[in-house]
């Protein structure tokens, strides 16, 4: 019950939607998340944000993308815009359970293999797992300072309730992946992970991106600069990635 309201919550038979906001990401990691994605959810919504490569090309050849939305203009300087957006045409498509998945993350096999029954009951609203950022190659992620996200939890997977007030906050950059008010709704923290390759790329990669946070947010309204410049550091910390199946080994 949440003020007042009762909402009814399936035990059983949950349809899982992966939610994705894309742009110009037809040379990188796209492909390969989609067909994961494939193996284990039963559909996909997208928004394109307005590229100009074969963003959207790729995303029609995948069969389980029941929604893809080409914005004619890009809304990166009103990012909650288009979190907005992307979410109000998943909703449209009487969702279960929705599972917020960018253009460069692939979930661990673990989570493929337990996500039906985090999603067939009804206890709890909102799941989070841990993210982790990798760096300079797919073997290893990064963790220091600065890149320490793995170290707390982050929702991405939320039940769609009918009726409740999903909301996200009215931020330029930045903004979070699901609606912030999903967090007042009872929730499981687990220690599922998930493998963000966005960094993996080579040093001129990370530093056109480096670039693009400075011109957009220059004094640190939306994020750290600090945080900023540590994008360019020639030496971070580094560990190496371990699969679930090799950790139960070790």
């Amino acid at each position: 019950m949440v003020n007042g309201r009762i909402w009814r919550r399936k035990r059983t038979g949950n349809k899982l939607t992966a939610i994705m906001q894309v742009h110009n990401e037809q040379n990188k990691y796209l492909e390969a998340v989609l067909a994961e994605l494939c193996t284990y959810v039963d559909h996909i919504v997208i928004v394109d944000d307005a590229s100009t490569d074969g963003t959207a090309e790729l995303c029609r050849s995948f069969g389980n993308i029941v929604q893809l939305v080409t914005l004619p203009d890009s809304l990166f300087g009103e990012e909650w815009r288009l979190r907005e957006r992307l979410w109000q045409e998943a909703a449209a498509s009487e969702p279960d359970w929705l599972l917020s998945v960018d253009a460069d993350e692939i979930y661990e096999r673990r989570f493929k293999r337990t996500v039906r029954e985090l999603i067939n009951q009804d206890e709890y609203d909102w799941i989070a797992v841990k993210m982790f950022d990798f760096w300079d190659s797919l073997t290893h992620y990064r963790e220091d300072e600065w890149w320490s996200l793995h170290k707390r939890h982050t929702m991405t997977l939320v039940r769609f309730l009918p009726g409740y007030p999903y909301r996200y906050p009215r931020w330029a950059h930045h903004v979070p992946r699901l609606p912030v008010t999903a967090a007042a709704l009872p929730g499981l923290c687990t220690e599922l992970r998930v493998k963000h390759l966005g960094w993996a790329g080579d040093e001129e990669a990370r530093r056109a991106k480096y670039e693009r946070y400075m011109q957009f947010d220059p004094e640190g309204k939306w994020g750290s600069l600090g945080h900023y410049a540590s994008i360019l550091d020639p030496q971070p910390r580094l560990i190496r990635w371990q699969e679930d199946e090799e950790e139960e080994d070790a």
